[in-house]
This record gives structure tokens, C-alpha cells and sequence, in this order.
């Protein structure tokens, strides 16, 4: 059906990018995922009035938080070429992608799991405190638990402009679609290839709303 619809499309070649994409992702966000909540849990923790008050990390972790998310992620992966090319041995590939998209998203979703759990009724908080539990208690039974949709809504929000990331990472080389469609769909004037990344790349971003949406849906208590 697809072969009909784009004659000039390389099939084989479209798999191979659609699947780079899905293994950047999923890797990214995983790992956007862990390094997003110990921030967020740190910016909220440290913060006035909360279990870890600490004016000074509670600065020090807003700003390297707020730098990076300032940084345009294009800007980013130039920045991070020396620490890429340590980590992983190159600054090609989608595996050289992964630093600077897990830097690039982990900060604006440690503001999104700051927000969720700043929505948390301090009553629960307290009645947690006044039954002498302790904070790692109160964090993995009070905390995280009472904030999972919340949790769940920004991830989803975070993978689909990780999605939106990995497109921009392929103009310099990181493979999945964006690569595709920029080095033999717009540089080879076959708009057929830019075009059938485009929807596939549609697809994937509404199957992650979607499934992100289910699983919000699955944990919400209210």
C-alpha cells in the first residue's frame, strides 16, 4: 500500500528510521524520566516550607535547570559533541543522540513533576508527618503516588517533543526520520520522503498521546 502510494520511498530505509526513532525515544524518555523526577523532587523538596529546606541547592538546582532549558536543543547537541564523543565513542548515530536529548528534556519535565507535586494536598502531607512517617516514606507513599497522573500527563507531554528532538538531531546525523528526511527526502528535492516521515511521524506522537492519556486516565483516584 505505502510501496504504491511512494514509489520513491525506500521502504527498507523507512523502517530502519522509524525504528531509530522509537529506540531514541523510548531510551530518552526513559532515562528523561528518572533524571526529570530527581530534579523536580529536588526543586520541590528544598524548597520553602518543605522537608529539605535549603535555600542554597534549591538555587543551585533552579538555575541548572533553568540554563538548560534555555538552551535551543539544536544549540544543545553542538555543545555536548566533546561529552557525546566520550560517553559514546561518536557524535553520530541515533546512541550518540541520547545525552543531549535526555539533558535537552529532563529539565522541562523536573518543572512539570515540581508543578504535579506542588498540587498535592498538604493535608496529606501533614497527616503523614503527625504518624511519624519518614521522609522517604513520605516521598514514595505520599508524594509520587498522589502526583502520578500529574507525572504521567508531563512525560507524555515531554516524549512527544522528544519525538519533535530527535527529528531536529537527525539534520546533523543521529539517524530515525528527521535524518531521512533531510538528507534523501530535502537535500534530494523527493518531497515524497519528507512527506511520508512527516505522517509517520504524526503517527507516532498520537500513539504516545494516546497511550499517555490511557494510563493518566488508569491512575487518576479522582
Amino acid at each position: 500500500m505505502l510501496k504504491e502510494l511512494f514509489p520513491n520511498v525506500n521502504m527498507e530505509d523507512l523502517w530502519t528510521a522509524t525504528e531509530e526513532t522509537l529506540y531514541m525515544t523510548l531510551i530518552s524518555v526513559a532515562g528523561t524520566l528518572i533524571l526529570g523526577i530527581t530534579l523536580g523532587l529536588l526543586l520541590f523538596l528544598t524548597d520553602r516550607g518543605n522537608l529539605w529546606q535549603n535555600r542554597f541547592i534549591n538555587f543551585v538546582t533552579a538555575t541548572v535547570v533553568n540554563v538548560f532549558r534555555a538552551i535551543p536543543f539544536i544549540i544543545l547537541i553542538l555543545l555536548l559533541f566533546p561529552f557525546t564523543d566520550f560517553l559514546i565513542g561518536t557524535i553520530r548515530g541515533w546512541k550518540a543522540a541520547l545525552p543531549a536529548l535526555i539533558i535537552g528534556a529532563a529539565p522541562f519535565y523536573a518543572r512539570l513533576v515540581e508543578i504535579g507535586l506542588k498540587e498535592v494536598d498538604k493535608g496529606v502531607i501533614e497527616a503523614a508527618k503527625s504518624m511519624g512517617a519518614k521522609p522517604h516514606t513520605i516521598i514514595f507513599k505520599v508524594l509520587l503516588p498522589e502526583s502520578m497522573p500529574a507525572l504521567i500527563s508531563g512525560i507524555t507531554v515531554t516524549a512527544i517533543s522528544l519525538i519533535g528532538y530527535t527529528a531536529m538531531a537527525g539534520i546533523i546525523g543521529a539517524g530515525g526520520l528527521g535524518d531521512l528526511a533531510y538528507m534523501k527526502g530535502f537535500l534530494r528535492r523527493d518531497f515524497d520522503v519528507v512527506l511520508i516521515c512527516t505522517i509517520f511521524v504524526i503517527a507516532i506522537v498520537f500513539v504516545f498521546q494516546l497511550i499517555g492519556d490511557l494510563l493518566s486516565k488508569a491512575v487518576d483516584k479522582r
